[in-house]
């Protein structure tokens, strides 16, 4: 019997993330795999000098000597000229963050998979990560699906559960999500050419939606229950972080904690002491321990080594 060779299928890459890297080397490890092109978004300027930084996939692309095109989408211009002069078999999306129109979803043979961090239909949208994490999800995963026009909506080919830990922060949840999920793709892309996997249609009817968090969202509701700004604080930890309002400025808080111990009466928000675990607000009927802040123009720090410099004094208010 003759042994046919694998067929090497060519991939086009889409993200922008450092959530898309582990996909992005898992595809380049692939013998069956061809990583021919890499899209992703052009330099932004960030930080205080405000220099042109590019993107996790830009960087990690070109350590690994692939093609990257920095671009703002393939819908038109030299990103649909590129994707058409390619022929690519396949396109793959990580963490993009852009919709595809038709045209772009159907420039390959094989179309366009998704890898998504959630159990679709659960948490569609930008956030599933910190949407998960806030709503106090026990379990959570990742999901690969070819691609349509809707966000999120196609057609699913796998998934794979992961449980949320007690002490995980959307940074740790997300990272051991990207690394699962790109032993899902690559499992998934190496069976298109033999005919793919079995697609199954998402029930529209148990979708939940995991907007982009907004700057607003970001400020920390101190009549909320303790258990609901502590997940909230997670979520958004280490970036862009949940923030409250010290004495007019903004303070990044990264890391909290419940605090049981009793608690006389006073409105949310109000500082009730600080020691060496940390500086104890009262939150909707109970404690919230802050643990590790960054206040405006400041690296992380300590919470209680903050608190000493700050010399709060009790009933003091936050927010």
């Amino acid at each position: 019997m003759t042994i046919l060779p694998p067929v090497t299928l060519r991939v086009a890459f889409l993200g922008n993330d450092q959530w898309s890297v582990p996909a992005l080397e898992a595809i380049a490890a692939e013998p069956e795999l061809s990583l021919d092109l890499v899209v992703t978004n052009p330099p932004k300027a960030a930080g205080r000098g405000s220099a042109l930084t590019t993107t996790a996939v830009a960087d990690a692309a070109r350590g690994l000597d692939v093609a990257v095109l920095e671009i703002d989408g393939v819908d038109e211009g030299s990103g649909a000229t590129a994707l058409a002069e390619l022929h690519p078999d396949v396109l793959v999306v990580v963490a993009y963050g852009h919709l595809l129109g038709r045209d772009a979803l159907t420039t390959a043979p094989h179309g366009a998979i998704n890898l998504h961090f959630s159990l679709l239909p659960r948490w569609r949208g930008a956030a599933p990560v910190q949407r998960a994490i806030a709503a106090g999800d026990a379990i959570t995963g990742v999901t690969v699906m070819r691609m349509d026009e809707g966000l999120d909506t196609g057609p699913i080919l796998n998934q794979l559960e992961e449980a949320i830990r007690p002490d995980d922060d959307a940074g740790s949840l997300g990272l051991r999500l990207a690394r699962n999920g790109a032993l899902l793709l690559v499992g998934v892309l190496r069976m298109l050419p033999q005919g793919g996997v079995p697609a199954r249609k998402q029930d529209d009817a148990a979708a939940t939606r995991a907007p982009k968090v907004t700057a607003e969202e970001r400020l920390i509701d101190w009549s909320r229950s303790p258990e609901e700004i502590v997940r909230w604080v997670r979520a958004l930890a280490p970036h862009p972080g949940a923030t409250t309002l010290v004495r007019g400025e903004p303070v990044k808080v990264l890391a909290a904690a419940l605090d049981h111990q009793g608690w006389s009466d006073g409105a949310p928000g109000s500082v009730v002491g600080a020691d060496d675990r940390g500086v104890l607000v009262r939150g909707g009927g109970g404690g919230v321990r802050l643990v590790e802040v960054a206040p405006a123009g400041r690296k992380q720090m300590d919470a209680a080594a903050w608190a000493r410099g700050m010399r709060f004094t009790p009933g003091e208010r936050l927010g």
